[in-house]
């Protein structure tokens, strides 16, 4: 921290940050990294949790140095004109920057589902993008949403709490955005983390201009700065990705004896992990339920498997389809499925079955997930279904597009750093041969963690931190940053 902002601190009152969560992925991040404890010790750290309504997760939030209180009620936009002109905004800035993983997103996904309605903002959209309007119409799209109070509730609380910078850790999410309208009414600084390395390119457009922006990696900041280019003239740090950090934390860390006994395994017996993506955007589980059966066949030998949901999706619907096998598999179950998904968090009972899950693992399987992240950061052989599991395979050519296309995905499919299958019998010839030699593809994967979670993998919490502290003493100095052309950001992006 620059030597200007602790003068200030102190002589007057510390200054205040506000972070927003409203995922377990970024409880996971101000809960058990360094984040939250280094910011402390300067500032008076608040976090606005949508976990904190559940009461079951009290225990878990007063461990945090922060103080933490349940998140605003958030109001939805109405549907005309709000999220008419949201959709056309989206439509006018694919055709003017096509991004290969939206494109595909919607041909294989979203025109499937949409409204005649809203299909029909594509020709006015076409015709916008033509005349390279697409600025002046995200101007006048943001106008209108900052106009439109998402959360009275919110306004009240920022005006009592006054704290010198926000941070939005879910600027594409729905209740995050509401938060930035009622900030920027009252003048507060906001800095936008993009939370995962995919959402630039594949989820719905942020249209509100932030103050500054956080995310992963150099290829996210490429991503931002070409798709939204009013970022170019606003500080971005990089900071790697801080939910990784908890799997060098060793006080988290099980001896397999340990583990195996609190899953009922053999710790003596190969672990195979099994991990399905979110069932709204894919259904995977019938390559699960196929492996499953070919290991109670005893094609693959003396072997176990773990299946593990989607921690943000479980709803308990796989019990059913795994019961018969519960001899050779291990269904683990990854939330409380009564509870809604802003409500879910992670206690640290549950993130030591994650960590020690992957820890452990001798082979992991997924489709195009996160999670051939969590396995090559323990050095995990992952296999990855280049194929749609499901009987018919209706899926199989977007499963394609993500693993060939999709800005994200390709170039961890296409590194050489997992085994691509693209049916069951392969998937248990790439099974037997990284049961056979766990090394192979070694270098591969520790590239793809390079290029994924950058140099500083295990202290990317402390990166954040410093982050959001170079951010705040800029806004202390200038009120709020309004960046010059020739200004360089202190801190190394």
């Amino acid at each position: 921290m620059n030597n200007s902002l602790k003068i200030e601190i102190g002589a007057k009152k510390r200054p205040g940050v506000l972070i927003l969560s409203t995922s377990p992925l970024i409880d996971r991040v101000v809960l058990y990294t360094d984040t939250v404890r280094r910011l402390s010790a300067n500032f008076d750290v608040t976090i606005w949790a949508s976990s904190k309504k559940n009461a079951e997760n009290d225990d878990m939030w007063e461990k945090s140095p922060a103080r933490v209180e349940p998140f605003p009620e958030i109001l939805p936009f109405r549907e005309f004109p709000y999220n008419y002109l949201r959709r056309m905004n989206e439509f006018v800035w694919d055709y003017r920057f096509p991004v290969p993983s939206r494109i595909s997103m919607r041909r294989h996904v979203r025109d499937k589902k949409q409204r005649l309605l809203i299909k029909s903002l594509k020709l006015p959209a076409f015709l916008l993008a033509m005349c390279r309007l697409e600025s002046e119409l995200e101007d006048r799209t943001e106008k209108l949403l900052l106009g439109y109070r998402r959360s009275p509730e919110a306004e009240m609380r920022l005006k009592e709490l006054g704290p010198n910078v926000i941070i939005s850790t879910g600027p594409f999410q729905f209740e995050q955005p509401a938060i930035f309208s009622a900030a920027r009414s009252l003048g507060i600084p906001t800095l936008a983390y993009v939370p995962s390395w995919d959402n630039i390119t594949t989820k719905n457009r942020m249209v509100f201009d932030y103050d500054g922006y956080i995310v992963w990696s150099d290829q996210n900041k490429k991503e931002l700065l070409k798709y939204y280019p009013k970022s170019q003239n606003k500080p971005v740090y990089k900071t790697g990705a801080p939910q990784f950090d908890i799997f060098f934390k060793k006080k988290f860390y099980q001896s397999r004896e340990e583990f195996c006994r609190g899953q009922s395994l053999d710790p003596d017996v190969p672990i195979i992990v099994y991990a399905i993506g979110s069932p709204n955007f894919l259904c995977e589980y019938p390559g699960a339920v196929a492996l499953a059966e070919r290991i109670t066949k005893g094609e693959l030998g003396n072997v176990q498997l773990i299946v593990r949901p989607h921690p943000m999706h479980d709803r308990g619907e796989l019990q059913k389809k795994f019961i018969k096998f519960a001899s050779s598999v291990k269904l683990q179950q990854t939330a409380d499925a009564d509870l809604s998904l802003t409500e879910r968090s992670q206690d640290e009972t549950q993130i030591i079955e994650w960590i020690n899950t992957f820890r452990h693992a001798d082979v992991v399987v997924n489709l195009s997930s996160t999670v051939t992240i969590d396995a090559a950061i323990f050095d995990k052989p992952v296999i990855n279904l280049d194929f749609d599991p499901q009987p018919g395979r209706p899926d199989q050519l977007l499963i394609r597009d993500i693993n060939h296309k999709w800005n994200h995905f390709k170039p961890i499919a296409e590194s050489g750093a997992v085994w691509l299958v693209e049916n069951i019998d392969q998937m248990v010839t790439a099974i037997r041969g990284y049961l056979d030699d766990p090394s192979l593809h070694r270098e591969k994967r520790r590239e793809i963690v390079e290029y994924v979670c950058g140099q500083n993998v295990g202290d990317c919490g402390s990166q954040l931190a410093g982050a959001i502290e170079d951010f705040a003493g800029r806004s202390l100095r200038d009120r709020i940053y309004r960046p010059r052309e020739s200004e360089e950001p202190a801190m190394a992006y």
